[in-house]
């Protein structure tokens, strides 16, 4: 992949962020690995109606969540590609009950946790909708197996996050950085449009789902209430299209514990 017009390209960005420094070798072959899985899911959501790749599977996932049709087909992409990457050493994906142990020992190996496609029942309507990865680096001379995916929030070494809309984007954030790249879909190359990306001071609007509100406990309908009677609403249902607006505009997202999910829905490790 090369840069589009006089942007930088995805490609020149991670290579020069880890250009001879120990502690990133190998995140930047991760995050490409992800931006080419990404281009294969784009492809595939742009034609999934024509291609009759609509609705549920009828199969329900670890999460008890109704298997999308697309959700198998976008777990099936990116384990590949992260797989060939030759820097993964382990997958945790929503969407396969045990994670795939891809080379346990490899050499600057890194451990990847992802939705591959959030608000994938959005699909059949034409709304936006996402990828989530969470990453974390082995340490040396681990070997990976099914509990090395339980690891502390703090050791995590890069988030990925892609938004399929209007335009594909991918933001990437690092320990010192959040960056935003659109895909030219004709090359499948992304080039930097979002550079250095900061949450707005301002805050306009929240995000939360209101037909849960009776659920909730008395605390938290207190607490939406005063978001309801200060900002706008803007709720997609799909955490990486809300996430993404806010992040750019401004905003609140909550996905709140309720009498049904006493712990909330939101994975603690990538999202």
């Amino acid at each position: 992949m090369s840069a589009v017009g006089q942007r930088t390209s995805l490609l020149e960005y991670v290579t020069s962020e880890w250009h001879n420094k120990a502690e990133g070798d190998g995140l930047g072959a991760v995050i490409m690995a992800i931006a080419d899985g990404s281009f294969q899911v784009e492809q595939q959501v742009r034609q999934a109606a024509l291609a009759d790749v609509l609705g549920t599977t009828g199969e329900t996932n670890i999460q008890g969540e109704i298997v999308q049709r697309m959700d198998k087909a976008s777990s099936d992409a990116f384990v590949k590609t992260l797989s060939e990457s030759g820097h993964v050493a382990a997958i945790g994906c929503e969407e396969i009950e045990m994670p795939v142990i891809v080379d346990s020992n490899v050499d600057n190996g890194y451990i990847v946790l992802m939705d591959p496609l959030d608000g994938s029942s959005n699909i059949d309507v034409a709304v936006s909708i996402g990828s989530i990865f969470g990453i974390w680096q082995k340490k040396p001379n681990e070997t990976v197996n099914d509990h090395s995916l339980l690891k502390p929030g703090n050791e995590q070494v890069a988030a990925v996050y892609v938004v399929y809309g209007s335009s594909t984007v991918l933001v990437l954030a690092t320990e010192n950085n959040v960056c935003g790249f659109t895909l030219d879909s004709t090359s499948g190359a992304y080039a930097m449009t979002h550079p250095n990306i900061k949450i707005p001071a301002d805050c306009p609007y929240y995000s939360t789902n209101e037909g849960n509100n009776k659920v909730l406990d008395g605390p938290t309908q207190k607490g939406i209430a005063l978001l309801r009677n200060k900002y706008s609403q803007r709720y997609v249902g799909s955490l990486v299209a809300d996430f993404h607006r806010n992040l750019l505009k401004g905003g609140v997202f909550a996905y709140p514990a309720d009498q049904i999910l006493k712990d909330g829905r939101l994975r603690l490790m990538y999202e």
